[in-house]
């Protein structure tokens, strides 16, 4: 049953217990940068994550494993500057919080006074447990990531579906319960069954925000460019393409080098 959809002026870790409360589903979004943040923000998505989908969609790199703490510091500035109502989550890049958690602290700290962010999201369960609790500790906001970590890419090897098995499952729903416990605002679940994500939301009082993981979960979250179609070789599924900007900027582009050519452009009305 739908619910009526208050209206907030800021989003913050609160709003989004309190949305999960009322029923009211989360919309997150990637933005990397100052003007698709500011679109982003002007739509009405609650949740902007700087994600380390930037080491993908931004500098074409394989997997989200190159970005550096510096780089996502950058794109989490620019994207901080744009922003006036949105919550802003950044990601931890792979090496900067994993082995040690003072260095995880030392991370999270760069992120929030360097680019203003408003909190940050790290990768796993129990195997990160310190970690996260240091942050916490520290009066940062956290935002878990269970299901696919692509950060994991090497140690999964795949990019398929996560915890069909029974065990899997069983471990993902008890690192959700430890996320919630040690003080974790939200969890993203990526790409796990529509059922299990469902057991998930209904066993934590924190939102569940899903990328592949059904509707039965707090919200939803996609990565801008894929959703916008900038982005076209890469058809998971979950993906749902709004626009095909793809083909329409391929198609802009290649209209102005033949008006260039053809010194159609300028005309005299473009001219002083």
């Amino acid at each position: 049953m739908s619910t009526a959809k208050k209206e907030y002026k800021r989003v913050t870790v609160k709003t989004l217990v309190e949305m999960k409360n009322h029923g009211e589903k989360i919309s997150m979004l990637t933005a990397y940068d100052y003007t698709m943040a500011k679109i982003v923000d002007g739509s009405g998505v609650d949740v902007i994550l700087v994600g380390d989908s930037a080491s993908n969609v931004m500098a074409g790199h394989e997997t989200t494993l190159p970005i550096t703490l510096d780089q996502m510091i950058y794109h989490a500035s620019s994207v901080i500057r744009a922003v006036n109502r949105a919550l802003v989550v950044v990601d931890l890049p792979f090496g900067s919080y994993q082995s040690d958690p003072k260095e995880a602290l030392r991370s999270a700290i760069r992120i929030m006074k360097e680019s203003g962010a408003h909190s940050v999201k790290l990768e796993g369960g129990r195997e990160i447990k310190e970690s996260i609790k240091r942050i916490l500790n520290a009066g940062i906001p956290v935002m878990g990531h269970l299901g696919l970590t692509p950060q994991s890419i090497y140690k999964f090897g795949t990019y398929t579906v996560r915890a069909k098995e029974e065990k899997e499952a069983i471990d993902l729903i008890k690192d959700a319960k430890m996320l919630e416990k040690i003080g974790c605002f939200a969890i993203v679940l990526e790409k796990v069954p529509a059922a299990l994500a469902k057991k998930v939301a209904e066993s934590v009082s924190i939102p569940i925000i899903g990328i592949g993981a059904g509707h039965d979960v707090d919200g939803q979250v996609l990565v801008l460019h894929d959703m916008i179609g900038m982005t076209h070789e890469f058809h998971p599924r979950f993906l749902r393409r709004y626009l095909n900007l793809y083909k329409d900027m391929t198609e802009a582009i290649s209209q102005y080098v033949n008006d260039v050519k053809s010194i159609d452009f300028p005309n005299h009305s473009e001219q002083y």
